[in-house]
């Protein structure tokens, strides 16, 4: 007789059941996720490090990201239930490997909002490269332009990776960017980098590389490199100045 009732009941039908089951999972697996999503989201905007030195259980600090999670599961139970070792092993979504695909994405949207603002503007840009400590040359990008409400905008774009700072590796790798993004070179109306041979070179630099394809793109010596290197000789010059950057120098350490 119960199962006759169980079959009338549709409810309890077993695709009812399995439909209710996946519907369930579904949720909890968005709520893990954007656990984890919000966590990398706010540790990218405090500019945090992500990573701890002993994320192991019995360790006392975890990392960033880890410990942040566990804050998230302190206040809410029902975050509790589903991360961290509560989890299944195969769907943490707290891997090295999720979190960089969790920020590549968010770069990828800040870089399309980005995008959008630029529209159909003209653009200048801002490079700069130094040596990571891997010892792996690094370049940044950054793209300065007037918004449509006429205000002049600083965004910083891209970090990407080059193999050398030859001025044509430079200029190849920035061309590649500004393709990807449908960002025409014949908008770029200005350029800015540091003083170095490889980029303001009369012959080959990179100013000159992209002076040949946009005559307009104009090359200018980054004033706060320039007053670095000001500050640097006067620095050495005058005590007084030396004494002055120290101190601000040991105090921005202590309140670290």
């Amino acid at each position: 007789m119960q199962s006759w009732n169980n079959l009338k009941d549709s409810s309890r039908h077993i695709d009812k059941v399995m439909n209710t089951f996946s519907i369930q999972e579904t949720l909890k697996n968005r709520l893990q996720l954007k656990t984890s999503l919000e966590t990398v989201k706010w540790l990218a905007m405090q500019e945090c490090a992500f990573r701890g030195h002993d994320e192991s259980i019995n360790s006392t600090d975890r990392g960033n990201f880890i410990e942040m999670i566990k804050l998230q599961a302190k206040i809410n139970q029902e975050i509790a239930r589903i991360v961290l070792e509560n989890s299944p092993q195969n769907a943490k979504y707290t891997s090295p490997r999720i979190q960089k695909e969790l920020l590549n994405i968010l770069a990828n949207r800040v870089r399309a909002k980005i995008r959008k603002e630029v529209g159909d503007a003209k653009f200048c840009i801002l490079v700069d490269e130094a040596v990571d400590e891997s010892n792996k040359e690094q370049m940044t990008i950054i793209l300065m332009y007037v918004d449509s409400k006429g205000f002049v905008r600083e965004r910083f774009f891209q970090v990407v990776s080059v193999n050398d700072t030859n001025s044509s590796t430079l200029k190849k790798e920035i061309c590649n960017i500004l393709a990807r993004y449908n960002l025409s070179i014949e908008n770029l109306r200005g350029q800015g980098y540091n003083g170095a041979s490889n980029i303001r070179g009369e012959w080959n630099g990179l100013q000159v590389l992209f002076l040949k394809d946009c005559p307009y793109a104009y090359y200018i010596h980054c004033f706060a490199y320039r007053l670095q290197l000001a500050l640097v000789v006067v620095a050495k010059e005058v005590h007084d100045i030396w004494l002055f950057f120290f101190k601000i120098e040991f105090y921005c350490q202590l309140c670290e």
